[in-house]
């Protein structure tokens, strides 16, 4: 027979940091929230665990209820267990973050989400809970481990050019790399598929289009090649 500890417990949610890219900025979602504690405030999305799932299926089904969102790349954060970082109770999140292609994912709110909308990492308004602290942990991992690990592809195209690439390292670290030795770095990596296409309706001399070889990468990868910019 199961035995159940008679004590007050603490409830679980889960908080994702979505980040996506455009010409101008690193972007994170941020949903309004229509329901107390924090209403009309803006927030991470995330919500409560169901019993019957597990946390990415919550993170998951959080992000498509609340934003109609569908990452590729998901993956667990850190724990924030803070006794008074919820007004309503005593909650422990577990935080997620994404990264998602701008142009595949429109947002549209739902739930219990009034709104959703794109801001800039370095620019987001006053946020609820203790989802300041998140979004900076969360932002601090991605600079982090897109150096090591060829995470930022997922905030591209399918199809690219040498510059957009070198911009989004940039925008994620916040500071200017050289554009020769970049270069000469990324294409020795040999991970860069060099297209028979060039960009098209730009008004300045077309580039030549690239992809990334998720299939070579993930072959070096077993053989112990390591990614590193």
């Amino acid at each position: 027979m199961s035995y159940t500890y008679e004590y007050p417990r603490p409830a679980l949610t889960v908080d994702c940091v979505v980040f996506g890219l455009d010409e101008e900025d690193l972007k994170v979602l941020l949903i309004r929230r229509g329901v107390e504690p924090f209403q009309g405030k803006w927030a991470l999305p995330g919500g409560f665990v169901r019993m019957e799932e597990s946390l990415e299926d919550a993170a998951r089904r959080e992000l498509q209820e609340e934003a109609g969102i569908r990452p590729n790349l998901l993956e667990q954060l850190y724990t924030f267990g803070a006794p008074d970082r919820d007004p309503r109770s005593r909650v422990v999140s577990v935080a997620y973050f994404a990264l998602v292609k701008l142009t595949d994912h429109r947002v549209q709110a739902a739930t219990d989400a009034r709104e959703a909308a794109w801001f800039s990492v370095y620019d987001v308004p006053r946020l609820a809970f203790d989802h300041t602290d998140i979004l900076a942990t969360a932002l601090q991992r991605l600079k982090g481990k897109v150096r090591y690990q060829p995470i930022g592809f997922e905030l591209l195209p399918p199809k690219f050019t040498l510059t957009q690439l070198q911009r989004m390292y940039e925008k994620i670290l916040e500071r200017e790399l050289d554009k020769r030795n970049f270069r000469k770095k990324i294409l020795s990596m040999d991970l860069l598929e060099e297209l028979d296409e060039v960009e098209q309706d730009v008004s300045h001399r077309a580039a030549r289009l690239y992809r990334f070889d998720h299939k070579k990468y993930k072959q070096l990868e077993k053989a112990g090649f390591n990614f590193e910019l």
